[in-house]
């Protein structure tokens, strides 16, 4: 079964995860489990010019996303140059990671310039103080217009998979991507009850492996068109790839 993987990492990531990715071998494991496309994003909001190095190598197989951080990034600039000069298609924030919330006002300008040339936005979700999916959902509220993603749609805890849920049930422009979250259930849940091409198979290599990933998709009680939905569909459409 075909797939495009919507998260994604690039680089080197040291310190408590110690893991890296090369290009080599992301496109050796993109052949080995047959994923068409990769959205891609720099192990860093400063390492951004290293998904440039992996777009320009293999530009039919990456989907390249921009870092952002608004805390110390002087964002306009940084979004000018990599969305309209160097062909990206994607926003990415980490708001555990750079320290602010996720509705923060210092967001709205990410979110402004996203609006505007109809950029979708994915957001790092499930881990307190910074990135929890009620302050994401509030972001959402404030910028219907635009496509947010939670990625990991609350991560490891039970509580924030099922916020991850609920909020997105209640906001029509809040998608979701389901690595490192480990419940099988809760992807056929939000297949089901928050739309069905709203939740997207992603990775979030080198983090975790492809085939643990794919297997929680597998084994989540969808049928084969359901699952090419979230394997490939979905993220296709958002990115009218």
């Amino acid at each position: 079964m075909k797939k495009i993987d919507a998260h994604s990492h690039i680089g080197s990531i040291g310190g408590w995860a110690n893991v890296c990715m090369t290009k080599e071998k992301l496109i050796e494991q993109m052949k080995e489990y047959e994923i068409e496309k990769t959205f891609l994003t720099a192990p860093s909001f400063s390492g951004n010019d290293e998904v440039i190095d992996v777009f320009q190598s293999y530009p039919e197989k990456i989907v390249p996303f921009v870092w952002v951080n608004p805390v110390l990034d002087d964002v306009e600039k940084k979004l000018d140059r990599y969305i309209n000069k160097e062909g990206f298609v994607g926003i990415k924030m980490q708001p555990l990671s750079n320290s602010f919330v996720a509705d923060s006002p210092i967001v709205y300008p990410v979110m402004d310039f996203a609006k505007e040339y109809d950029i979708p936005v994915f957001i790092h979700c499930g881990h307190p103080p910074y990135s929890l999916p009620w302050s994401i959902a509030l972001l959402a509220e404030r910028y219907p217009d635009v496509k947010v993603t939670m990625i990991h749609m609350g991560h490891g805890h039970g509580v924030y998979i099922d916020a991850s849920l609920k909020m997105a049930r209640r906001y029509d422009n809040l998608y979701l991507e389901m690595s490192g979250m480990p419940m099988g259930s809760k992807i056929k849940e939000a297949y089901e009850t928050v739309g069905k091409d709203r939740i997207m198979f992603g990775t979030d290599s080198p983090y975790h492996h492809p085939s643990v990933e794919i297997q929680k998709v597998l084994t989540c009680g969808l049928d084969d068109n359901a699952l090419s939905d979230i394997f490939y569909n979905n993220a296709k459409k958002l990115l009218k790839l």
